[in-house]
């Protein structure tokens, strides 16, 4: 495994420090070195990156206001001297927030989350392949020490909640350990579309659709502003 990383930062010695660190973990892979959000963009467009160490305030465009923009982003660690932005981080899905200066210890305990994310997802992936000989008729989610099998007919929606997923069902709700990037890989995307960076919805379960929000059962959930052209396409499609 070779993890391909994205220095974002507009101070040298924040980069040299991420740099430094990861010239001693052997699958990190610093392709290059952004002073502003702003030049990250091309980079993002014209190269596979598999990790941002984003900082958050820099010139013309912060670090959170960039990630903001990111449909689809690398798994993100935020480098930053403000704590008050951590749990803005969170809510957008970053894997750690690495606090000023912070040494390496603390660095590697953040790289070893994204090993750990991305091996999930290679093995999810190898899982969907045998969900999709199944015919998508269910799929199985580990929960604490249990593994529930979830038939993909009796799913309502999916929310994100940190670290965790919730999945809705018609019988019962399953709490699992995961991002919501990961579980969206194991559903067909026409039958499950992801609507907001918090939400995944089963279209079959749709009561309602107004405005920016969609209705299930007795649940309002938002169409999120970078899902919404999507999702319009996709309903339109039917």
């Amino acid at each position: 495994m070779n993890i391909k990383c994205l220095i974002i930062d507009d101070e040298p010695l924040a980069q040299r420090v991420v740099e430094r660190y990861a010239e001693n973990v052997p699958f990190l892979e610093i392709i290059q070195k952004c002073n502003s959000a702003v030049e990250a963009i091309d980079v993002l467009h014209n190269r596979q990156v598999d990790l941002l160490f984003l900082d958050i305030n820099m010139p013309r465009l912060s670090g959170m206001d960039f990630l903001k923009t990111l449909k689809n982003p690398p798994f993100v660690i935020i480098t930053t001297a403000y704590a008050e932005f951590a749990i803005q981080g969170y809510e957008l899905d970053v894997v750690d927030y690495l606090m000023k200066p912070f040494a390496f210890d603390r660095f590697y305990m953040a790289i070893q989350k994204v090993e750990e994310l991305i091996k999930g997802r290679e093995q999810r992936h190898v899982d969907s392949k045998e969900v999709e000989k199944q015919e998508d008729t269910f799929i199985f989610i580990k929960s604490s020490k249990k593994t529930y099998k979830v038939n993909l007919d009796d799913i309502l929606y999916i929310e994100a909640l940190g670290d965790y997923v919730k999945i809705f069902t018609t019988e019962k709700m399953v709490v699992s350990y995961q991002s919501l990037k990961n579980i969206e890989i194991l559903l067909p995307s026409t039958a499950f579309p992801r609507i907001h960076k918090s939400f995944i919805i089963a279209l079959s379960r749709i009561d309602l659709i107004e405005g920016n929000h969609v209705k299930i059962k007795d649940r309002l959930i938002p169409i999120g502003t970078n899902y919404k052209g999507d999702f319009e396409k996709l309903i339109k499609s039917i």
